[in-house]
């Protein structure tokens, strides 16, 4: 049996001579040594034959003379369009792209011109300033607006360039694929319809002065956001909810129903017993005045003034408004919550387990290509590894790729599997540093004044946890002083404070320092107040005049929530807090399409109806404007100022009917709403449907699947900080090398091919400090700077996000080489009944 090579060392990288015969059509290596010798060292000074043994290349020298540099062994079937393409897979693959393209070298730098960051990030803003337009169109606030024509040139402008992106991406796709995605038909009909519409309003304002002309297509400027695969966040927030959606129907069918059959009930009880409600208007006189005013008693915001004319004409007349609410408030509410929550489960694992097959199927299409038989198997060697890595993480040292090398290598044959190989791009989501990015700017320039023996004992004083208990106790000590009001001790604690920032500056760094968000809070509060307290001074302003300093300190107190980090019981929830923040912004997102969409429609309805003016100016128009406001509680309690004359007033409305869909004071009795009151006013009741719409998609669709994340992200987190470490295999592995930071040695555990999975492993007896946590500082922080070579940074379980968490977890369900089903679209089907267990029901 052969002795395999040692691993490679990280210190071994040696620099050579870019002195290399380029031959047509073939990758040649510019700075490439020859493959290590059984020792594990490379020699430079070698020619390479063509001949492979159990050892990999076999290196001789023919006849003593100068060796000739030529193209190795392992790149002959290689050609230089070829380790693009493989190139091209691998960062696909990390980046979580899935895209269908040809792989003709054409097309191929064509598809990579297309992910160029300017190219995507001039998408975003050409995509964020056709929203912003709605500012400038009419309606829009006294002032901004401009004329149609300008808005129309800079509209074009922005279609111009989906237009180019649309192309783009047409070119270098696979067109059965491209044309058969129905998110780029749509992209198509937005654009050819805003076209129209934009023709159609040029002639409507220039030949029809008696109506007003309407730009339709404006509702229409988010689906851009959507179905262009840039964004593919929001895509795939809104792919969930249109899979939720239909799932759902059957229990907002039958939720409808129950409306519309009690509020048949009402019309027969009430309609001829001549009741008012407290302010005049008709009790349940027609059908549809019934069946609006028990929807709006679904969101309990007129109860229970609905209830109180019939309740006052007889006691029991409230049975029928108890089982009401608890038909359709408390049971069909809860059960459309839990069939979304379900729902959104189901299709959360089918998207995770598409990502998993997808960056998979990437990673085994980069094999296929740079694969070459050995010992009865196929692998990548490390040459070729060597000229891959140069083109997916370009400008690396020789060192970075060959630990990269070593972490996927099982066998020290410096060689890898298509086992391993699919584990390529977790492996590239690791950050990995150099010793000089690990120390700070003062410790590169002023090394000997850095590593001096009163400068380390100030860092291990600022590193260790009683530093930052002081500084907590002080800040309460702040609040307390402010609590009371006594501002003679405000120059001592922003003195204290600004030492403090100064201190952890001067130990961490500021990049370091930077990366904590409770670091940047400091330096920005404290930073501010110092500023505001200074000018304060000088100016000599007096308290009424200059009120910021106290708003600043004020917000200092907030950094005490931190250290409930610190306690057991409370940091399940904030770390899901945490974690949960980019999905919040993906679901902001979402809901902003939402809010745009229904505000451009608001204000094409009910723009210029209703106006604010001064209430309390005798020349002030009144009703807002509009007399039919005359006598409404709309105008009585001063609701002039929520109206849809412009976007910015439009959003403003719409937030404050998803925080209370119909705003109501509960002292009041009304049937309606204020401000829905107020806009049927003005038009007709079939103004209605607008916010009863808005509540459906906003309300009880977007939102209770937004609970239903909350709920996913809670009950992962929680499971995991019971179970145990979630690691993937490239996390056990760096781990058994010793590669991690913190960590004094290799982890005393071998790992085979039998558990390369990931699992959920109980917690170790590791000689291993974390990381430091990114958001809590509560316990003594690690010198990494005091850490040699190359390491890898790997994050606490609690810092990965949600979707990460749900990858590792589902690739420890499967099979290491299983690339999933052939169609895609297999993923998202039911595979019908299965065995009933505790853990499926559990």
């Amino acid at each position: 049996m052969t002795e395999s090579p040692q691993p490679l060392k990280e210190d071994l990288a040696i620099e050579i001579e870019q002195n290399v015969t380029v031959s047509k059509n073939h990758i040649v290596d510019a700075d490439m040594p020859s493959e290590p010798e059984g020792n594990g060292a490379k020699n430079p000074n070698i020619n390479i034959d063509t001949s492979v043994s159990d050892h990999g290349p076999n290196h001789t020298t023919s006849d003593g003379s100068p060796p000739k540099w030529g193209i190795h062994e392992d790149l002959k079937h290689l050609q230089e369009d070829d380790m693009i393409l493989a190139a091209t897979l691998v960062i696909d693959a990390k980046e979580g792209r899935n895209f269908t393209f040809k792989t003709d070298p054409t097309y191929v730098r064509s598809y990579n011109l297309y992910h160029k960051f300017y190219l995507r990030y001039l998408l975003y803003f050409m995509i964020l300033f056709n929203l912003s337009l709605a500012l400038f169109e009419r309606p829009a606030k006294s002032g901004w607006e401009i004329p149609y024509w300008a808005s129309m040139l800079l509209e074009t402008m922005c279609l111009a360039f989906f237009i180019y992106r649309f192309l783009h991406s047409a070119y270098f796709s696979q067109r059965e694929v491209f044309f058969r995605d129905t998110k780029n038909w749509l992209i198509l009909v937005v654009i050819v319809l805003t076209f129209i519409d934009m023709i159609c309003y040029v002639i409507w304002d220039n030949v029809t002065h008696s109506t007003r002309p309407i730009r339709w297509s404006r509702p229409l400027r988010p689906l851009f956001l959507i179905n262009f695969p840039d964004g593919k966040q929001i895509r795939r927030a809104f792919r969930n909810i249109r899979r939720t959606v239909p799932e759902i129907m059957n229990v907002l069918i039958l939720f409808l129903l129950s409306v519309l059959l009690f509020a048949l009930l009402a019309l027969k009880l009430f309609s001829r017993r001549d009741l008012v409600y407290a302010n005049g208007d008709p009790y349940f006189e027609t059908y549809l005045d019934s069946i609006w005013d028990l929807y709006v008693l679904v969101t309990t915001a007129n109860s229970p003034d609905v209830m109180m004319p019939a309740y006052d004409s007889s006691n029991w007349f409230a049975l029928f408004f108890i089982f009401y609410i608890v038909i359709c408030w408390l049971i069909f509410m809860s059960i459309v919550l839990a069939a979304i929550y379900y729902s959104y489960r189901k299709n959360l694992k089918n998207e995770i387990k598409a990502a998993v097959y997808g960056k998979r199927r990437k990673l085994a299409q980069a094999f296929d290509i740079l694969k070459v038989p050995y010992g009865g198997r196929q692998v990548v060697t490390y040459t070729v590894w060597c000229e891959l890595m140069k083109r997916v993480i370009p400008n690396r040292s020789r060192s970075h790729i060959d630990l990269l090398i070593r972490v996927l290598d099982i066998d020290g044959s410096n060689m890898i599997r298509k086992q391993q190989f699919l584990k390529l791009a977790d492996l590239l989501e690791l950050q990995l540093s150099e010793v000089k990015d690990r120390q700070t700017f003062l410790e590169q320039k002023f090394p000997i004044i850095y590593n001096s023996f009163i400068s380390r004992i100030v860092k291990l004083v600022v590193r260790h946890k009683a530093f930052r208990y002081f500084f907590d106790f002080m800040i309460f000590v702040n609040a307390w002083f402010i609590g009371f009001d006594l501002d003679e001790a405000d120059w001592f604690f922003l003195g204290i404070f600004m030492l403090e920032i100064v201190l952890k500056l001067y130990t961490f760094g500021p990049r370091e320092f930077f990366r904590v968000f409770w670091n940047v809070f400091d330096f920005v509060v404290i930073g501010a107040a110092v500023i505001a307290s200074a000018i304060e001074t000088i100016e000599d302003s007096t308290y009424e005049e200059f009120q910021l300093l106290d708003y600043l300190l004020v917000l200092r107190v907030l950094r005490l929530f931190k250290i409930f980090g610190s306690i057991k019981r409370f940091k399940v929830i904030l770390q899901t807090i945490i974690n949960i923040g980019p999905s919040i912004i993906t679901y902001g997102g979402v809901i902003l399409v939402f809010y745009y969409i229904f505000a451009i429609i608001g204000m094409e309805i009910f723009q210029n109806l209703i106006h604010y003016y001064d209430y309390y100016k005798e020349d002030s128009p009144p009703f807002c404007g509009n007399s039919a406001l005359n006598g409404t509680q709309f105008y009585k309690f001063h609701y002039c100022n929520n109206n849809f004359n412009d976007l910015l007033r439009s959003l403003v409305v719409l937030v404050e009917l998803t925080v209370d869909l119909f705003k109501v004071i509960s002292f009041i009795p009304l049937t309606n709403s204020l401000l829905a009151s107020g806009f049927v006013a003005v038009t007709s009741k079939v103004a209605r449907l607008y916010f009863f719409c808005f509540h459906m998609c906003c309300v009880i669709i977007v939102l209770n699947i937004f609970i239903a994340f909350i709920l996913e992200a809670f009950i992962l987190e929680y499971t995991i900080q019971k179970v145990g470490k979630l690691e993937s295999y490239v996390e056990q592995k760096i781990r058994d090398l010793g590669l991690g930071i913190g960590q004094t040695g290799p982890r005393q555990r071998q790992l085979s091919a039998a558990n390369d999975n990931s699992e959920l492993v109980p917690n170790e007896e590791l000689n291993i400090v974390e990381q430091p946590d990114s958001d809590s500082d509560t316990e003594s922080i690690p010198d990494l700077s005091v850490e040699k070579g190359l390491r890898f940074h790997l994050k606490k379980k609690s810092r990965k996000k949600v979707e990460v968490l749900l990858q590792q977890m589902f690739e420890g369900e499967i099979d290491p080489e299983d690339e999933g089903p052939e169609n895609e679209t297999e993923i998202y089907v039911d595979k019908g009944p299965r065995r009933l267990t505790l853990d499926t029901v559990a």
